[in-house]
């Protein structure tokens, strides 16, 4: 980046405190405006067609389609991705994830998913994937890049702003995912409780969770998952969610697949919030769950009505004792950055067309709604690189 940028410490420094060894700068003494500050950091200016925002398994789809098209790697179209490395969310699962238990993962396009281990860290085995397919379709990457704010130029191209300077682009694809917005539910007392609290997010393996006391919250993939792993070294687990979970003992087939796809993609279209692909589908009875259930692990309780110092207690006056708090709760679209756009309706979804979005059709979202699945991030990255395409054609023609 910094052979980009010009300046041997990566960029344009906007004050002395920034910048390492050697590269020191006086800012006069006084520092600078926040103007001044504002306009030094975007000084580093880059023109692009269009800027993919993300490097998981849909930003990667997109570039892939995006490069197959025509569009060429670091000027045609750039992808921005905020981590330090390849692998998306699949960098930050936990240790404990092996292959055997992740529910099936689907090929990026024209390369096959390799055969791992079933022992192997999905994490480890996922990552390794996508830094070969980045290197083998000559993705352009650019991280870590943080990106702040997305805005519309009166040229009606969009201004990137990034931690590491500036992109401008004739469309962006958002493929940023939702693991960098855990959602954390609102309860009475949570503030006050004294034991610990974590999310699905910053779980990393069973052992922190030894002779705990452990309430685990939420009805998804993750609380099922999480509790067979906790159970055996807690003293004690309780399972409490909102509702009775969904458990399914039936193949999942395409067909069941494509229905699911369809009744989210119904919600996005009407501007709902979308719910996950795996509410609508169910829990999958494996031979993990019914030994659970054997050993009570998932004998689930309701949920409570608030959190104490020592618990968490029911309207009824039940109580539980807990030193831990597990919230398996899921996540929400990480789309902060898009808030300069306005492109949410007044009931604060934002009305989707396929992966565009209709309030501005220069905003495709992928891994978003019913493209949040494997297989459905694929074709959500093709499908907007179509409809890209076919914008900026209409745009050439008119110039």
């Amino acid at each position: 980046m910094s052979a980009v940028y010009g300046h041997p410490c990566g960029g344009v420094v906007a004050f002395a405190r920034r910048v390492g060894p050697g590269c020191e700068r006086d800012d006069g003494g006084g520092g600078q405006s926040s103007r001044a500050l504002s306009v030094a950091r975007y000084v580093d200016t880059r023109s692009v067609d269009v800027v993919v925002i993300g490097a998981g398994q849909a930003g990667l789809s997109a570039g892939y389609h995006l490069h197959r098209t025509g569009f060429t790697p670091g000027t045609g179209f750039v992808i921005l991705d905020a981590d330090d490395g390849p692998g998306g969310a699949w960098r930050h699962r936990w240790p404990t994830l092996t292959m055997d238990r992740v529910h099936g993962f689907h090929d990026l396009p024209a390369m096959p998913f390799p055969v791992a281990a079933p022992d192997r860290r999905a994490s480890e085995v996922v990552s390794g994937y996508f830094s070969a397919y980045e290197r083998t379709f000559e993705l352009p990457v650019e991280r870590p890049v943080r990106v702040e704010t997305v805005r519309s130029l009166p040229d009606g191209r969009l201004e990137v702003r990034t931690d590491r300077g500036r992109w401008i682009a004739r469309a962006l694809i958002n493929a940023t995912g939702t693991w960098s917005r855990p959602f954390w539910p609102h309860y009475p007392g949570r503030a006050e409780f004294r034991g610990r609290q974590l999310h699905t997010a910053d779980y990393r393996g069973p052992a922190e969770f030894t002779g705990q006391r452990v309430v685990v919250v939420g009805a998804g993939t993750s609380a099922v998952q999480l509790l067979g792993e906790i159970s055996p070294v807690a003293a004690s687990t309780t399972w409490v969610t909102r509702r009775p979970p969904d458990f399914r003992d039936i193949d999942f087939t395409p067909e069941h697949g494509r229905a699911a796809v369809a009744l989210v993609e119904a919600r996005v279209r009407s501007g709902r919030p979308p719910s996950s692909v795996v509410g609508v589908t169910g829990l999958p009875v494996t031979p993990e769950v019914r030994r659970l259930r054997e050993q009570g692990v998932l004998d689930r309780l309701p949920m409570f009505e608030r959190i104490t110092p020592d618990g968490v207690a029911w309207a009824d006056g039940r109580f539980v004792a807990a030193d831990m708090i597990l919230w398996c709760t899921g996540f929400r679209a990480a789309l902060d950055h898009l808030a300069p756009l306005r492109l949410r309706d007044a009931g604060g979804g934002i009305v989707m067309d396929g992966t565009r979005v209709v309030a501005d059709e220069r905003i495709h979202l992928i891994g978003y709604g019913p493209s949040a699945s494997t297989v459905g991030a694929n074709r959500a990255g093709r499908a907007a690189v179509t409809e890209i395409r076919a914008l900026l054609a209409r745009a050439t023609a008119l110039d």
